[in-house]
């Protein structure tokens, strides 16, 4: 039996592209190596009615297509949870704030807006189909976000709040990253305070029974197009068609979309090669790190204090947190990254001792009544092999110029779907969808 088009990978992206297709009347089949559906997305339920979602979770203002889906599958979103003041840790000291720039010394609050306002110009010039056609590409491919931090604030404490964030919205050090790509991610996402900010940016709004739930629903809409377990590790392509096979089996399609991160992607045998310079542009892309570290307690407790349980507290090892208690505050659900190098850091521990020091963390955050945790669970993608890693694929410097091609152009039957192959709200679900829906487009 021959498909009109075969789908790789059950995340957003591939189910967008499956719905897509399949709406438009063609006969598809989606083939995911887990034996779930959702990718970078997972809920998990503690209880009848309390989760945590151990990957991606937050949808915001201009998300469109995400708050669409919602609508259409019966599934509320509802405001993360950021009234009363957010907490700075810093030097074993704690302030309150309000807002998103922390309190901080005079030199260092100065040092820092004029960096916030700097880069937020910069992204704006930067060509989204072609980012290595923006002005300045070359330059700024060439160093590292990091470079660029040091070349702009002289003050450490400056430095070491923006690395914060920086490292909040890309999961990796900010030397691994070249400067070119950040402003991309940057602009494809609106701008950085976007990025950072609960109200009226990309955390503003969590889903109800947890961000899997919509995957979940999209999945059973496709039905029995979706075969799970199933890793794809051949596919060949002709003027006749392309064939997709792995472990004891092999299908044939007119068309096939790849919507795995390019990390995934390259370990597929493809014959004929991809072209090399998408193959290395895909070769090049790295996964970011970050454990999700959530602690359940009985309430809030921390919202009685007026606190929103915003932290950004540069030292520890789970830098920024989250209130990521249930709509109905049934419980309280502290949850905090771990990223980058402290991510690295954190899973060399056994899951015991994790949560001691997440609980010590939490401690100096909170106070002492943060010791009475009910459950705690944490969760990293870098070793699960069909994602290895979060939140997305980054590109270290000097790969973006030098190759000059796009992760998302079609090589002849085969198109490529997934967040990182977005140019709007790349790295993110929305991101996700809307790459789904544009391969499917190509197709049709």
């Amino acid at each position: 039996m021959q498909y009109d088009a075969i789908v790789i990978g059950a995340g957003y992206a591939g189910l967008a592209a499956g719905l897509a297709l399949q709406k438009a009347g063609k006969n598809i089949l989606l083939l995911e190596a887990r034996n779930r559906c959702g990718g970078r997305i997972l809920t998990e339920y503690f209880s009848d009615q309390e989760y945590t979602d151990l990957g991606g979770q937050w949808i915001g203002p201009a998300h469109e297509r995400m708050y669409q889906l919602a609508a259409e599958f019966g599934i509320d979103t509802f405001h993360t949870y950021d009234s009363g003041k957010s907490t700075l840790l810093l030097n074993n000291k704690l302030k309150q704030y309000k807002g998103l720039i922390p309190p901080l010394p005079l030199f260092a609050l100065l040092s820092l807006d004029r960096a916030l306002r700097k880069i937020n110009k910069l992204a704006k010039t930067i060509d989204l189909e072609h980012p290595y056609q923006s002005n300045c590409a070359a330059k700024w491919d060439a160093m590292s976000l990091q470079d660029w931090m040091n070349s702009q604030m002289k003050s450490e404490t400056a430095r070491k709040m923006f690395a914060v964030a920086a490292e909040a919205i890309f999961a990796t050090d900010a030397s691994n990253i070249s400067f070119l790509h950040a402003l991309f991610y940057i602009k494809s996402n609106t701008n950085f305070d976007f990025l950072m900010n609960v109200n009226k940016g990309a955390q503003q709004d969590r889903i109800k029974g947890g961000a899997q739930s919509i995957c979940i629903k999209m999945a059973a809409a496709l039905g029995n197009a979706i075969h799970y377990e199933k890793v794809v590790t051949h596919i060949q392509q002709d003027e006749e068609g392309v064939t997709v096979s792995g472990d004891g089996f092999s299908y044939t399609a007119a068309h096939c979309i790849v919507a795995v991160p390019p990390a995934v992607s390259t370990e597929i045998n493809f014959t004929p090669a991809v072209p090399e310079t998408q193959w290395e542009l895909m070769k090049a892309s790295f996964m970011g790190t970050v454990v999700k570290c959530y602690a359940v307690y009985p309430s809030p407790f921390w919202r009685k204090q007026f606190k929103n349980g915003l932290v950004a507290a540069p030292d520890e090892l789970t830098s920024v947190v989250f209130d990521n208690s249930p709509f109905n505050g049934s419980k309280g659900i502290l949850m905090g990254f771990s990223l980058a190098e402290k991510a690295k850091q954190l899973m060399q521990h056994d899951e015991a001792s994790r949560k001691e020091i997440v609980k010590a963390g939490f401690i100096k955050m909170f106070g002492p009544e943060a010791a009475n945790i009910e459950y705690y669970t944490d969760k990293s993608f870098t070793e699960e092999p069909f994602t290895k890693g979060c939140y997305a694929g980054m590109f270290p410097p000097g790969v973006i110029t030098q190759l000059q091609t796009s992760l998302a152009t079609p090589f002849q039957r085969i198109h490529w779907a997934g967040t990182e192959t977005s140019t709007q709200f790349n790295g993110y679900m929305e991101g996700a969808v809307r790459s789904g829906e544009r391969a499917a487009r190509e197709i049709l």
